[in-house]
């Protein structure tokens, strides 16, 4: 049997926050397996780890990878920007944004598959670096994309390291064309993305009943000029224009040179790639946009400590 010393019961005890006797039964359990003991108090709920689970974790890394004509992007949560910049936790998310590339996106099925290396589930490694980093983590969402007969691109907005960031973006391009042309007009594209957020590809591809509550709101402000309907009417129809020139990607002035339409800039690309261009989709996620944050009041609590 392994000798259990107290350096190696310190670790242990620094890695999960667990008491000193339940670190030494662990150790004694696993034969001085450090990993192992990890796990054996996690599944005794031992571990800090489990204390952490209900804090905000708001802060991480958008982690994007690429193979062949997929791509996939993965938010990756941890409570302070700090942990952003630990190795540990940089390599744990760029490895579960490979894991998506094979297991795809649903939540639920990402966080069972297999972990690269390790014997353990995506789930499983979170929580394993949850008890070694000491902060909680949560893989909040997933995104893969496929294109049959063209290239899926990728870019991360002041990354950090290769394929991670706080803003990563994903584009698919169907086209017979060249390669290295599709590339690279798909980055620049990226780009835009990245800098306009769009909310959809097309005109079509517009949330209809989001199209139809900016009609309510414009044609009420129009009536409110006192002009006569016909007039109305096509002033609510160019703010209407102006709208999908605001949140349709092909609409959008390209923000590559300022002044060219998305799609023709993508018409251009064509013509350079020898083949026409069909942009299948995009994908734009900025880390932790939707999630509530606690906003503390520091002044509220010091007058509540001061009674």
């Amino acid at each position: 049997m392994a000798e259990i010393t107290a350096a190696l019961v310190k670790d242990l005890r620094e890695k999960t926050g667990a008491g000193m006797m339940d670190c030494k039964k662990a150790l004694a359990e696993t034969n001085g397996d450090l990993d192992a003991a990890i796990d054996w108090l996690r599944k005794k709920g031992l571990s800090a780890a489990a204390k952490k689970a209900g804090r905000v974790a708001a802060e991480g890394l958008i982690a994007v990878a690429i193979k062949d004509n997929a791509g996939a992007v993965v938010e990756v949560n941890a409570e302070t920007d700090f942990v952003a910049r630990n190795p540990q936790f940089q390599a744990l998310a760029g490895s579960i944004a490979q894991v998506a590339l094979s297991a795809g996106d649903d939540i639920a099925t990402l966080e069972a598959a297999a972990f690269p290396g390790t014997g353990r589930t995506v789930k499983e490694e979170i929580t394993q670096a949850i008890a070694t980093i000491g902060e909680n983590m949560t893989l909040r969402r997933a995104k893969k994309m496929t294109v049959d007969g063209g290239v899926v691109v990728a870019y991360v907005h002041s990354a950090l390291a290769d394929g991670l960031g706080k803003l990563g973006v994903l584009v698919g391009l169907k086209s017979t064309g060249k390669r290295e042309v599709l590339e690279q007009f798909g980055k620049q594209l990226a780009m835009h993305i990245a800098a306009a957020n769009p909310q959809a590809t097309t005109i079509q591809d517009l949330d209809q009943a989001a199209v139809e509550r900016e009609r309510a709101v414009l044609t009420e402000q129009a009536a409110g000029s006192g002009k006569p309907a016909d007039i109305v009417a096509k002033m609510v129809e160019g703010r209407i224009r102006k709208f999908y020139q605001e949140v349709v990607l092909l609409e959008q002035t390209f923000v590559i040179d300022g002044e060219t339409q998305v799609a023709k800039a993508v018409e251009k690309a064509a013509k350079d790639a020898g083949a026409p261009i069909e942009v299948t989709g995009f994908v734009r996620y900025q880390l932790g946009e939707g999630i509530e944050k606690k906003a503390d009041d520091f002044a509220a609590e010091v007058a509540k400590m001061a009674g």
